[in-house]
């Protein structure tokens, strides 16, 4: 059974400082079956589940509620928090956000949010464009179809579209034991020869160096902006400041990593931070 939590109580929730947030932490990590300390950091880290849901949801069709899926997210905000340790060398938001995402989309692939009945209009359209497909020697249009089934081109299209199949990209192609996996068929055109590979592993670790040196709050305002693709307003939400200020810090930290940067020679890194 999933969790469910009313998002629209969030903007009550009282936001902890940086310091109080890491006492809640330390005292989780003294005692992990200290039941209230875990619910108070899922109260915390909440909004996180609101983040991935407004943008998990507008891929998926109407049908699935997006009560479900915030609640899935719920089940993977608590595993991330049971699952988190500092040894980890990652920020919790950024492992909370991919076990969140994953929790939910492992969820949906596992269930038919179809109703029986759009399912089998789903068939019937589906064996027709094969009939009519043989017939004509190409593929039917809409309205060839619709016509065969006496259905109005725009209904054809309405059922068709709820036809979702959410497919990994470790999926395996085939049922044998030669079978692949889906994501060891796809060519990457963007592949970086041995030479850029190694050049973008010390951009990387230039970076993660310079972002070390940024004070705590610019540091989570460019992860959070750059990494999880949150809005200046959305972190602004986040940490109980106006957009205004992160737009302000934002600039500062740019600057700053600029001027950290600034005595490396390396081109793309040079890039990387314009």
């Amino acid at each position: 059974m999933s969790q469910t939590f009313d998002f629209t109580s969030y903007n009550n929730i009282k936001r902890l400082s940086e310091n109080e947030l890491a006492e809640l932490w330390q005292k989780y990590f003294n005692d992990r079956t200290d039941k209230d300390a875990r619910d108070a950091l899922i109260v915390q880290y909440i909004y996180l589940i609101r983040y991935v849901v407004g943008r998990v949801k507008v891929t998926l069709p109407a049908t699935i509620a997006i009560e479900d899926i915030a609640g899935y997210g719920v089940e993977g905000l608590i595993n991330a928090i049971e699952r988190y340790s500092p040894q980890k060398n990652t920020r919790f938001e950024t492992y909370a956000l991919i076990r969140i995402r994953g929790a939910i989309l492992d969820r949906i692939r596992s269930q038919d949010f179809l109703p029986r009945s759009v399912r089998r209009k789903i068939k019937d359209i589906k064996e027709t464009q094969e009939d009519l497909k043989q017939q004509l020697g190409r593929m039917p249009t809409t309205n060839e179809v619709a016509e065969a089934l006496d259905m109005d081109p725009e209904k054809v299209t309405q059922i068709m579209s709820e036809d979702l199949t959410i497919t990994s990209i470790y999926d395996k192609k085939g049922n044998n034991e030669d079978s692949v996996e889906i994501i060891d068929t796809i060519q990457d055109t963007n592949k970086l020869t041995p030479h850029e590979e190694m050049e973008e592993k010390n951009v990387k670790q230039e970076l993660e160096k310079a972002l070390k040196r940024l004070p705590e709050r610019e540091r989570i305002i460019m992860v959070l902006y750059y990494q999880e693709n949150m809005t200046l307003k959305e972190i602004g939400t986040a940490i109980g400041m106006s957009e205004s200020r992160i737009c302000q810090l934002h600039a500062q930290a740019i600057m700053k990593l600029k001027n950290i940067l600034s005595e490396t020679r390396t081109s793309r890194l040079r890039q990387s931070i314009v």
